[in-house]
């Protein structure tokens, strides 16, 4: 029997496979035993759409939900940030005025000095040199002037006796005209001899000051910041003033220098308090006090900056000149006032409560503007405007000068959507 015989035998093993899959039943038979699955499915897929579009409605009937928070007492503290650079109350520079090789450097950064102390030392061989001439050029010229005292003396007494003669008739008075130019010449002689002197005091007064300051001395009391200069260095005086050292007058006491901002300026004046931190110590902050504010603009990439003056008391000898330091300046503070959250003025209903109200315009940060404003309030679910006049604000809260609202009220801050 050929293989192909043999698998239609009744009875076999492929037979019966065949009928358990249905392959010889007739289409239709096996559509209709699939037709209940189909309908199953079809039933669940109307169910889920059912549930979706009747949730959609009942979100729709309901509405939003809405954010609030209450109305308090509190404190508003009005305050402009700036940045700017600790200084020394008093710097000086510390130059050389001479010219000349620098023998000795009495002193290092950081050492504490006293007015008069000597700094350094620069040579002075060229300048007692000079001394020296000019003192002699003094002796000369007060020789110069007794010599022509003298001469003086001569032409006085020359003159008396020829005026004598010619009374007498023993000299004719072209001999009286001689003796009395002579006179006027050596009395003009004194005179320039006693200019010429005091020229030499001058040159010599000038020798001694420049000999003086080959010996560099402290102007102040104080702590040097910076020395610049090594001993067999040679310094040259010219055009401009070498320096050696930078002292600090006192950095117990140190001034903060900070840029305002233009549009901060009109809230920044005198004897107002401040606050700073410095990131050498960013869990500290240090007390100020402005002292001033300089009228002078400073512009930087078209920014116009004003610069304001802070004292620093630095007893702990913490801060040092140079730090970066921000500053906070307490412009205005209104103290247990009535005040809600910045959001609630910047709050505005959706779109489907607009028969209810309009939105409001933005608050600024950081100013008292006094602006009619409005609050809204949840009245049977829905929001209702509430009319305040809003003042000074410190970025998060924002004081209400008037208006029908009392601490507790709660206030609309944000919406959203019901799930």
């Amino acid at each position: 029997m050929s293989e192909d015989a043999t698998s239609h035998v009744p009875g076999s093993s492929t037979d019966e496979v065949r009928k358990t899959i249905g392959a010889d039943r007739p289409p239709r038979s096996r559509a209709r035993r699939a037709l209940p699955w189909i309908i199953a499915v079809a039933v669940l897929l109307g169910l889920v759409a059912l549930g979706i579009v009747l949730y959609a409605v009942r979100a729709s009937a309901a509405g939003p939900t809405f954010e609030t928070a209450d109305t308090r007492r509190g404190d508003v503290k009005v305050t402009v940030v700036a940045t700017g650079t600790l200084q020394a109350t008093t710097t000086i520079e510390v130059g050389a005025e001479v010219t000349g090789r620098v023998l000795k450097v009495n002193v290092d950064a950081n050492d504490v000095v006293k007015k008069g102390q000597v700094l350094a030392e620069i040579d002075p061989e060229q300048l007692q040199a000079a001394m020296e001439q000019t003192t002699a050029q003094v002796g000369a010229a007060d020789a110069a002037v007794r010599l022509a005292r003298a001469t003086a003396d001569e032409a006085r007494r020359t003159l008396a006796r020829v005026r004598l003669q010619v009374a007498e008739g023993l000299a004719t008075t072209k001999d009286l005209e001689a003796a009395t130019a002579g006179a006027e010449r050596a009395n003009a002689s004194v005179d320039s001899a006693a200019a010429s002197a005091t020229l030499a005091r001058a040159a010599a007064a000038q020798a001694g000051s420049r000999l003086d300051k080959t010996t560099i001395l402290s102007p102040i009391d104080g702590m040097v910041l910076t020395r610049l200069v090594e001993p067999g260095q040679t310094v040259t005086a010219g055009f401009t003033t070498p320096i050696l050292f930078k002292l600090a007058e006192d950095l117990t006491q140190m001034r903060l220098i900070v840029d305002i901002d233009e549009a901060d300026v009109g809230r920044v004046k005198d004897g107002l308090d401040a606050s700073f931190a410095v990131d050498a110590y960013p869990e500290r902050t240090f007390p100020s006090q402005v002292t001033s504010l300089r009228y002078e603009a400073k512009v930087s990439a078209n920014v116009v900056t004003y610069q304001a003056v802070l004292s620093v008391d630095n007893g702990a000898r913490l801060l040092r000149p140079g730090m970066t330091c921000t500053a906070t300046i307490v412009s205005q503070m209104r103290r247990d006032v009535l005040v809600v959250p910045n959001a609630a003025l910047r709050f505005a209903p959706p779109v489907s409560q607009k028969p209810f109200a309009g939105k409001p315009k933005e608050v600024g940060v950081v100013t008292e503007s006094h602006e009619k404003q409005r609050v809204w309030l949840l009245e049977e679910g829905k929001p209702e405007a509430l009319p305040v006049q809003a003042g000074a604000t410190d970025g998060i809260d924002t004081e209400i000068v008037s208006g029908e609202l009392t601490p507790g009220t709660a206030v609309i801050i944000d919406v959203k959507d019901a799930k």
